[in-house]
């Protein structure tokens, strides 16, 4: 059973989207729009620089190094560093929505949103693997 959240949430009007963002960015959080969220919180890190930490730490692999080795699957402009990072990078279809506002744009998009495109790419993966 696969729960996607992209149809289960609703989407907030742009215009809230915004007031959101800027209440947040107003009271000193660094602020970015997800596809069914909005992210706030204290300090200048990102997706990235937080994966990177983490793959050093828990992982013992060096990003920098093992890049064209990764995939990273997004769906929304908080996912624009690691799109410009990984040159494997794929966006779920719904990525479209919000090509205007991404700094950096996926290597590969799905035809299918959300969840679904995630299993597309699974399938394709597991297709050019001869599973």
């Amino acid at each position: 059973i696969a729960i996607d959240f992209c149809e289960d949430v609703p989407a907030l009007p742009g215009p809230e989207i915004a007031r959101i963002r800027d209440l947040m960015t107003h009271a000193g959080l660094t602020a970015k729009v997800s596809s069914i969220h909005v992210n706030g919180w204290i300090g200048s890190y990102d997706k990235l620089s937080t994966a990177r930490l983490f793959a050093a730490e828990r992982l013992g692999i060096d990003l920098e190094a093992s890049k064209n080795e990764c995939i990273f699957v997004g769906d929304s402009p908080n996912d624009a560093p690691m799109f410009a990072f990984f040159p494997h990078a794929v966006g779920v279809a719904n990525v479209r929505r919000f090509t205007s506002q991404l700094a950096a744009l996926p290597a590969f998009v799905t035809t299918r949103e959300c969840g679904d495109g995630f299993v597309e790419l699974a399938e394709r993966l597991l297709s050019a693997r001869g599973a």
